[in-house]
């Protein structure tokens, strides 16, 4: 069930929760929404949708006077410099249950909503009022932080607080410190692969259809027991060599084993633990070692080119350059 403008308020209203209502005709910028809301005296607000290469999903609502560098946020999330960008607008009405111009905090109530993270400005908790849409880029509502906060709980969400404009050293010596902001699910967003146009095949004339129609059609000849062991050898074989080489999967790979052992370690310690308090400790560890592994493992493969390419260049040109020099002489 997704939740409308009128059912949040009621909801707000039952939570005793005091607001200030404005209606006003649609906006889809700060500057036009601050045209119709200035009497009420509160902070603006920007709020972004967004989704990482992986496609969980952000909710990141900042004061509309900061300023949000998502490279640098996608690195103190641990998802690298290029690791956020906007989600696809077709899961506005499927995931957030709101149009274009209406990403919301408040959209969190919808249950399809559940796995969306959400990052707040710090900035909002020394306001007097917080605006926001009230699930409609119609209406602005003005409510105090703490109410904010009381709306939140109501949901089960914990109010993350964090100040967008930092610019921490994320390195080995430093985890990111937003880490454990990324959602746990990921999600299958409408439009969410990257789209590749088309490629045309080339025009064919008359010519060219005729004489494919006129030429016989020849049953496949069937590969022979031999051949065909043969070819699924050569595909393991070339599926191993891409393996080696993709440093994300090797990385995946070393961490599902080391994962294994912690988790035998971690059991043998204590059978009390609980599996979901295992799980999130052991995701913990993935998302701190994670970046740090795929530089590490990135470092070492391209050292280990540069020393192959270098001992290709001696055995190769050395005796091409020796061979000159005994020919001269």
């Amino acid at each position: 069930m997704a939740f409308t403008k009128d059912q949040l308020l009621a909801r707000l209203q039952e939570l005793k929760i005091e607001f200030l209502s404005c209606d006003h005709p649609a906006v889809m910028t700060v500057e036009e929404q601050a045209k119709y809301v200035g009497h009420l005296g509160g902070a603006l607000s920007k709020n972004l949708f967004l989704k990482d290469k992986k496609h969980r999903l952000y909710i990141i609502s900042a004061l509309a006077n900061t300023k949000v560098d998502l490279k640098i946020l996608s690195q103190r999330l641990g998802l690298g410099k290029g690791g956020l960008r906007m989600a696809p607008e077709e899961a506005l009405p499927e995931i957030l249950h709101v149009a274009l111009g209406s990403v919301t905090p408040f959209a969190l109530i919808n249950e399809s909503a559940r796995s969306v993270s959400l990052l707040l400005d710090k900035g909002f908790k020394s306001q007097r009022y917080c605006l926001f849409h009230p699930l409609t880029n119609e209406v602005t509502i003005a409510l105090t932080p703490s109410d904010f906060d009381k709306f939140l709980l109501s949901i089960g969400r914990e109010p993350a607080y964090v100040d967008l404009e930092d610019c921490p050293v994320v390195g080995k010596d430093n985890p990111p410190d937003l880490a454990y902001l990324v959602p746990a699910e990921a999600l299958n967003l409408p439009g969410g692969a990257d789209k590749v146009p088309p490629t045309s095949a080339p025009a064919q004339t008359n010519a060219t259809l005729e004489q494919k129609t006129k030429q016989p059609t020849q049953k496949p000849k069937e590969p022979s027991k031999e051949q065909k062991q043969k070819s699924g050898k050569d595909k393991i074989n070339a599926d191993a060599v891409a393996d080696s080489t993709n440093v994300e999967k090797f990385v995946e790979k070393v961490l599902e084993k080391v994962s294994n052992v912690f988790i035998a370690e971690l059991s043998k310690q204590s059978n009390a633990v609980d599996g979901n308090i295992k799980d999130h400790m052991l995701e913990g560890v993935k998302q701190r070692v994670s970046s740090d592994l795929l530089s590490m493992t990135m470092t070492l493969k391209n050292s280990v080119y540069a020393q192959g390419f270098h001992a290709g260049m001696e055995s190769t040109l050395y005796p091409l350059a020796n061979k000159k020099i005994v020919e001269r002489k």
